[in-house]
């Protein structure tokens, strides 16, 4: 359930995540940030003009997913991972990510499937498989699916080699994906990327939970880029922004 917001402005508490290592300017590191990574930085959000939030705000008093998470539940970011399990950038790049993740306290990782039509129907395949372990056993068994996938696909649409099974699959695993409730997880988080201008993998949405503010970015993006983009969405409105946006308080979910 998405946050509840207040009218009114209050200041942002940079200091609930504060680094050992800072930046002496967050614009300027930005700036580096930029000619170091192939990324493409194309909407930032703020509260005026809501951006699509994470389905089911993490919270460790929640049921489990979907969505699936990976890392601390209570982090004030949420960063939002648009992937397609037969792309082979993000079966480069998704190990990177979640050994980044395992590293921080002020962000958790959210899985949101995005199989693209020139990957099918290998990529749906493979996300059923993923999503019915997560409704089956939880997060930790939806992320050793996707590690799975991704060691063993051939990528590309190709899918995995012929008659290779899942090692973990089990008879709950096999019910789920006997049924449709796979698909309707999978098809709702697809439309939910397109309608929030999400058409590529891998993408990234970084939500400030604090704030409501968040920011869409494109490509492998590293953990440097990631860490300069929490400073950019902590310390408030950019130039670039309508005036009109104000940070606004949000209550816990």
């Amino acid at each position: 359930m998405p946050p509840k917001r207040t009218s009114t402005p209050v200041p942002i508490q940079i200091q609930a995540f504060r680094r050992t290592r800072r930046w002496p300017h967050w614009r300027w590191a930005l700036a580096g940030a930029f000619v170091a990574v192939p990324l493409l930085w194309f909407m930032v959000k703020s509260p005026s003009e809501p951006a699509p939030q994470p389905s089911q705000q993490t919270s460790a008093a929640q049921a489990d997913g979907p969505p699936w998470r990976q890392g601390n539940a209570d982090a004030r970011f949420t960063l939002v991972f648009y992937a397609d399990l037969e792309c082979p950038y993000c079966k480069e790049y998704s190990p990177r990510l979640l050994q980044w993740i395992g590293t921080q306290q002020d962000v958790n990782l959210q899985w949101h499937h995005l199989p693209l039509a020139t990957h099918e129907p290998a990529a749906s395949t493979e996300a059923r498989l993923a999503e019915c372990a997560g409704q089956a056993d939880g997060h930790e068994a939806f992320w050793q699916a996707v590690t799975w996938v991704y060691a063993h696909t051939r990528s590309d649409g190709r899918g995995l080699p012929e008659g290779l099974r899942y090692d973990g699959l089990t008879p709950a695993i096999e019910r789920c994906l006997a049924s449709e409730r796979p698909d309707a997880a999978i098809r709702q988080q697809a439309e939910e990327a397109m309608k929030g201008g999400v058409a590529a993998t891998p993408s990234l949405r970084l939500l400030d939970r604090e704030t409501g503010r968040s920011v869409v970015l494109q490509g492998p993006v590293e953990g440097d880029a990631l860490l300069s983009a929490m400073d950019m969405l902590a310390a408030g409105p950019t130039p670039a922004e309508p005036a009109s946006a104000k940070p606004a308080a949000s209550a816990a979910p």
